[in-house]
C-alpha cells in the first residue's frame, strides 16, 4: 500500500471527476491521502473532502505564494487545526523562486505556522525552492526556540546538504514525480543518498505528473510510479518502498490512522 503524502484535491483539475481520481488511486494501491490547504479562505473545501472521504486526511496552512495576501496568525491556525482529520500544518515555507509574495511577509507567515506546530504537536508541510540558505536558518532556529518541532519538505528538489540538515533536525523528505525527469540527476543523487526511513512520496497533483504520465493532469493514482522508480533508485522492491514510506507518513502524521484504525 502507499501513500500519497502531498495532493490538491480541492483544485479544479481534480474535482472535474472526484470520484474516478479516488477510484483509480483506490485501485493504484494508496490507501491514504493527504489533501493539502494552502490558503485559509479556501480550508473549509478542503476540511470538508478530507471529512467525507475515509482515506483522506488534510492540512491548514497558507502557500508561500499567499503570504503577501493572507497573513498567519498564531490563534487562528490552532483553531482551524482543531479538528481530527487535521493532521499538519502548512503547506508554509519559502519561495524564491517565483517569489510572488515579498519575502518578509513569506518569512512572519513561515515562524507562525512552526509556533503553530509547538503549540499544536502538529507536524510542518514545508514548500522550499530556491531559498536553502533561509529555510535551513529558520529550521536551525525553529530548533532552538521550539525544541520538538518537526515536518517534511514536501516535493523536495534542493541540495543535498539542506536534507542532511532537515534530517538531523529530524524533519523527512518527500519526494514527487520530479525525481523522473530527464534534468533531474541531482535529485537522483539526493534520494540515493538519503536513509529510506527518512523519505515520503507524492504526487503533488494536479502537477508535475511522473514519467510515463507527462504531459497529463496529474493524480494521487500516478504515485505508484514514483514509489517504483525511487525504490529502484534506492535498490529495494516496490513493497518494501511502500511499506517505508507509508510507515513514515504515519510516524510524522500520528494524527492520521491507517485503514481499519480509524475508529480505534
Amino acid at each position: 500500500m502507499l501513500v500519497d503524502s502531498h495532493c490538491h484535491l480541492d483544485f479544479p483539475e481534480l474535482q472535474r471527476d472526484f470520484p474516478g481520481v479516488l477510484a483509480r488511486a483506490h485501485a493504484a494501491g494508496v490507501e491514504t491521502m493527504l489533501a493539502i490547504g494552502t490558503k485559509l479562505s479556501k480550508f473549509p473545501g478542503v476540511r470538508a473532502i478530507a471529512e467525507a472521504n475515509a482515506s483522506v486526511f488534510c492540512t491548514v496552512g497558507i502557500h508561500p505564494h499567499e503570504a503577501a495576501n493572507e497573513q498567519a496568525a498564531v490563534d487562528s491556525l490552532l483553531a482551524l487545526a482543531d479538528h481530527p482529520k487535521v493532521v499538519g500544518l502548512g503547506e508554509t515555507g519559502l519561495d524564491y523562486f517565483y517569489e510572488k509574495s515579498p519575502r518578509a511577509p513569506q518569512i512572519e507567515n513561515f515562524r507562525a505556522h512552526m509556533r503553530a506546530a509547538k503549540a499544536s504537536g502538529l507536524p510542518l508541510v514545508i514548500h522550499t525552492r530556491d531559498a536553502d540558505a533561509d529555510t535551513g536558518d529558520l529550521l536551525d532556529w525553529a530548533a532552538r526556540e521550539l525544541p520538538g518541532v518537526t515536518g517534511v519538505l514536501h516535493c523536495f528538489t534542493s541540495s543535498l546538504e539542506l536534507a542532511q540538515k532537515a534530517i538531523r533536525l529530524g524533519y523527512f523528505i518527500s519526494i514527487s514525480g520530479i525525481v523522473t525527469f530527464k534534468n533531474a540527476e541531482d535529485l537522483r543523487a539526493t534520494v540515493r543518498a538519503l536513509p529510506l526511513e527518512r523519505l515520503l512520496v507524492e504526487t503533488d497533483s494536479p502537477y508535475l505528473a511522473p514519467i510515463p504520465k507527462r504531459g497529463k493532469p496529474c493524480e494521487p493514482s500516478y504515485v505508484l510510479h514514483t514509489a517504483q522508480f525511487v525504490a529502484d533508485l534506492k535498490g529495494v522492491s516496490l513493497a518494501d518502498l511502500g511499506r517505508a514510506t507509508s510507515d513514515n507518513f504515519y510516524k510524522l502524521f500520528a494524527r492520521a490512522k491507517r485503514p481499519g484504525a480509524v475508529a480505534a
